[in-house]
């Protein structure tokens, strides 16, 4: 579960809604090239977990893919039904899903959920589980902010400040690094591939998004796909 948001905080009070709202266009669209190129299955069943108000449709189209939308608030899981956005949801939380049977999903996604997970627990026991609940041949996706790029960084800075709330206000925005985050995924069992979604930033002006934005063309480059503001790590299961 996610902290409290405190909206205002430094980075709101000077970021225009046009902004954030270019950059979001601009990952959904970056996101959704890397699945269709990287994730190597065409359909199947895919759990969400961590869904929020975004469970990952534009990642796991209908009717090929059957979506389950799960999340500890359970007004998310409620919406994502009622918005067409999933097929089955539920309320729980990653790492506390035992009730699920073993080997019962071909793709499981945490879509900026990790982060958080991370500021209260060791990733270890849920990547187990994506783990358990893949079938052979399935894929946990996991988008993240990456440690490694400037901003990510200067994040991490802040947070160690203890500035976290006051500058982009809440304590649990952790940027990841994508290495170790690798290094967890092959301890779980799984087959790690990392691609940078974005190197771009939602502060910046719109004009300099465009110009930043050019640098994605590069996101899987060996050197370049761990330095993204943005990564997105695919974990297969043999």
């Amino acid at each position: 579960m996610s902290e409290e948001y405190t909206a205002d905080n430094l980075f709101d009070r000077h970021t225009p809604r046009s902004r954030l709202e270019a950059q979001h266009e601009k990952e959904i669209s970056r996101e959704k090239a890397l699945a269709t190129r990287c994730l190597g299955l065409n359909g199947g069943d895919v759990l969400s977990i961590g869904s929020g108000w975004h469970p990952g449709r534009h990642l796991f189209p209908s009717p090929d893919w059957r979506l389950t939308a799960v999340d500890p608030e359970e007004d998310r899981p409620r919406y994502a039904l009622e918005q067409g956005l999933a097929d089955e949801a539920f309320t729980g939380a990653a790492g506390a899903l035992d009730h699920l049977p073993d080997v019962s999903f071909d793709a499981v996604l945490y879509r900026y959920v990790l982060h958080h997970v991370v500021f209260h627990q060791p990733l270890e026991p849920v990547l187990a589980e994506a783990r358990r609940l893949l079938r052979p041949g399935g894929v946990a996706v996991v988008i993240e902010p990456g440690l490694f790029h400037p901003v990510g960084a200067g994040l991490a800075l802040v947070n160690r400040l203890g500035l976290g709330v006051r500058v982009h206000g809440t304590p649990d925005d952790i940027p990841l690094s994508p290495l170790a985050l690798v290094s967890d995924v092959r301890r779980a069992g799984l087959i790690p591939e990392v691609h940078a979604v974005s190197y771009s930033w939602r502060r910046l002006p719109v004009a300099a998004q465009r110009v930043v934005s050019a640098l994605d063309r590069l996101g899987s480059a060996p050197g370049a796909r761990w330095l993204g503001h943005t990564f997105m790590l695919l974990a297969r299961r043999r």
